[in-house]
């Protein structure tokens, strides 16, 4: 009787020893995919020529460490090499908006249309 039980296990233990051909992620690929991804996303933030901190608003679900040092390591990029900035062609609809100027700010309504 103590037969089945081990001829069961021998048929499943490969199965298991098989999750990552079953799509099944560890937690270990979790962590350095999210890593990954927030470095990736820090780098092209710095290149954009965005502030970690608009980094960090317009990525809220990435590591904040991760998105740091892909950012720290762009940066240092950039210098060594003279790389200037590529500005952003298409706004982020969460991106903030650039200041008014006071005098914008203090005109009324009509004049800013006339002025635009």
């Amino acid at each position: 009787m103590t037969l089945r039980p081990l001829f069961i296990a021998c048929l499943v233990l490969p199965l298991l020893a098989a999750c990552d051909q079953l799509g099944i992620e560890s937690a270990e690929k979790i962590a350095a995919r999210k890593e990954a991804e927030g470095k990736a996303l820090g780098g092209a933030c710095r290149h954009a020529g965005r502030a970690i901190e608009d980094c960090y608003a317009l990525n809220p679900k990435a590591e904040k460490a991760a998105v740091f040092a892909g950012w720290r390591e762009m940066n240092d990029y950039m210098r060594e090499n003279k790389i200037e900035e590529v500005v952003p062609q298409i706004a982020h609809p969460r991106a903030r908006r650039p200041v008014e100027t006071a005098e914008a700010a203090e005109a009324p309504p009509e004049k800013k249309r006339r002025a635009e």
